[in-house]
C-alpha cells in the first residue's frame, strides 16, 4: 500500500515553463551581480563595508542588493531604486487624493506604473552619482578619479538598475510570483550562505560548542515557525450577504463570508523605515569630523540601550502609521454597503467603519510587538551565540513572506490544472442522459 503522491509542479507543462523562466532570470541576475564596475578597487570597498556598514545606510542597501554594493558590481544598485519609487507613490496616495483615485482605476494604475519607471531612472542616476563620489573619497578605491570615472559609473550603474527593473517585470509577467520580491529574496539568500559556512567552520574549530549550535538550531526553527504563523494569522470579521430577488421568482440565497485583517498588515516596511532613521547619526558621522555628532552616533550605535529603545519605539510607531495608509476602514465600509453586505450586529456605514477601525487597532498591537521582537532578535542571538551572521529581522520576514506568496501561486496554478483536467475528462448527467465535456 503506497501513500499519497506528492504533487510535482514540473508535471504541469505551463508551470514548468514559468519556473524554468524564473530560474533563468535569477541566474542572469546573479551573474551580473558578480561583474565589477571598471576602475574600482573592490577590496577597498569590501573592507569599508565590513568595518563600518553596520551603522550606515550602506548595510541595509547591500542587504537588498545581495552584496552587490560591497563588491561594486554593475548591478550594485539592484532593485532598490524601483522599490523606493514604488514606496513613494504608495505613500503619495495617502497625501494626494488624485493619486489615490488613480490607484483604484485600471488606467490610473498603468499610468502610475509608467511614472514609477521614470522615477526609478531618476533615482538610479542620483544614487549612481553618489556612489561614484563616495568611492572617490575612499583612499585607493579609484585608480583615476574625475569626471570621466563619474560619468562612466553613472552610465553603468543606471543601466544596471534599469536592467534589473526590466528583469523583475519579466518575471512577474512570464514567470511565477512577484518578480521584484523574488529578486530581493534571492539576493538575501545569496548573502546568508557565507554566514552559515563560517558558522560550520567555527564549530569545527571549537569556537562555538556543539550544545550552543543545537540550541541555536532549535531557536531558528522556533523563530521561523513563529514568523510563518504570524505572517498568515488574521482576525476574521464575519460578513453576511442577504438574500436577493433576481426576478421571475428566482431568489439568490444569502451567503456568509469574512474580512481577513492580518496581524501583520504592514509587513516588513516598519522595520525598514525605523532602521533607516535610527542609523542616520552613524551614516552622517562616517563622513563628518564633528565630535558631538560622533558622540551621538555612539549613543545610537547597534547593541546599545539607546539603539534598542529608539529602534523598538520607531517600529511600533511605523507599524500603526503604515497600516493606516494601506488599510482604509471607511472605503472598506462603503464598498461593503454598496454590495449589500453587513457585519452582523453592526449598522452599515460609519458604524461599520468604526467597528473595523477598532478591530484593526487592537489586532495591530500584537503585530507591532511581534515585529519589534523579530527586529531586535538578531542582536541578542549574535550576543548569546557569537554567530558570524545576523538571524532574524528584515531578512527573515522578507524570505518567509515571499516564499509563502510564491508557494500559494504555485498551488493555484496546480489547482487550476487539476480542475481543467477534471472538466475535460469528467462526465455530467443531464436529464437522464450522459454528456461528455
Amino acid at each position: 500500500m503506497t501513500g499519497p503522491r506528492i504533487p510535482n509542479p514540473f508535471d504541469v507543462p505551463e508551470l514548468k515553463e514559468k519556473i524554468l523562466f524564473v530560474l533563468m532570470c535569477l541566474a542572469i541576475y546573479r551573474l551580473g551581480a558578480h561583474i565589477a564596475t571598471p576602475g574600482v578597487n573592490v577590496a577597498v570597498i569590501r573592507d569599508f563595508m565590513t568595518n563600518q556598514a553596520a551603522q550606515t545606510f550602506f548595510g541595509i542597501y547591500d542587504l537588498f542588493a545581495g552584496g552587490g554594493l560591497s563588491r561594486a558590481t554593475v548591478l550594485a544598485l539592484g532593485i532598490m531604486p524601483y522599490i523606493s519609487a514604488s514606496i513613494m507613490f504608495q505613500l503619495g496616495g495617502a497625501v494626494f487624493p488624485q493619486l489615490e483615485k488613480m490607484q483604484k482605476e485600471e488606467e490610473g494604475r498603468k499610468q502610475i506604473t509608467q511614472w514609477t519607471r521614470y522615477v526609478t531612472v531618476a533615482l538610479a542616476l542620483g544614487q549612481s552619482y553618489g556612489f561614484a563620489i563616495f568611492t572617490e573619497q575612499l583612499a585607493g578605491a579609484v585608480a583615476n578619479p574625475g569626471w570621466g570615472f563619474r560619468l562612466m559609473t553613472v552610465l553603468i550603474l543606471t543601466t544596471g538598475a534599469i536592467f534589473v527593473m526590466w528583469l523583475g517585470e519579466q518575471i512577474t509577467e512570464r514567470g511565477i510570483g512577484n518578480g521584484m520580491s523574488l529578486l530581493i529574496f534571492f539576493s538575501i539568500m545569496q548573502g546568508m550562505w557565507p554566514g552559515f559556512f563560517r558558522t560550520i567552520d567555527m564549530v569545527r574549530g571549537g569556537v562555538i560548542t556543539p550544545p550552543k549550535i543545537v540550541v541555536l538550531a532549535a531557536t531558528m526553527v522556533v523563530v521561523v515557525a513563529g514568523v510563518v504563523a504570524m505572517t498568515v494569522a488574521a482576525r476574521r470579521i464575519p460578513i453576511q450577504i442577504p438574500r436577493k430577488v433576481m426576478g421571475r421568482g428566482r431568489v439568490r440565497e444569502g451567503s456568509k463570508t469574512y474580512i481577513p485583517i492580518r496581524l501583520n498588515s504592514a509587513g516588513v516596511m516598519p522595520i525598514i523605515f525605523a532602521q533607516s532613521i535610527v542609523i542616520v547619526p552613524g551614516t552622517i558621522a562616517t563622513f563628518s569630523n564633528w565630535p558631538w555628532l560622533q558622540s551621538l552616533a555612539d549613543t545610537f550605535a547597534p547593541q546599545t540601550n539607546g539603539y534598542y529603545i529608539t529602534y523598538g519605539l520607531l517600529i511600533l510607531f511605523f507599524t500603526y502609521f503604515y497600516t493606516s495608509i494601506i488599510f482604509n476602514p471607511v472605503d472598506l465600509a462603503e464598498n461593503l454597503k454598496k454590495q449589500g453586505g453587513f457585519i452582523p450586529g453592526v449598522k452599515p456605514g460609519s458604524d461599520t467603519a468604526d467597528y473595523i477601525d477598532g478591530v484593526l487597532t487592537r489586532v495591530t498591537l500584537p503585530g507591532a510587538v511581534f515585529l519589534t521582537a523579530i527586529a531586535l532578535l538578531p542582536f541578542f542571538v549574535f550576543r548569546a551565540f557569537g554567530t558570524p551572521f545576523f538571524f532574524g529581522g528584515t531578512a527573515l520576514l522578507i524570505i518567509v513572506g515571499v516564499a509563502l506568496d510564491t508557494i500559494v501561486q504555485v498551488q493555484q496554478h496546480m489547482h487550476v490544472r487539476h480542475y481543467d483536467d477534471f472538466m475535460k475528462k469528467g462526465r455530467v448527467k443531464f436529464r437522464g442522459r450522459r454528456r461528455y465535456m
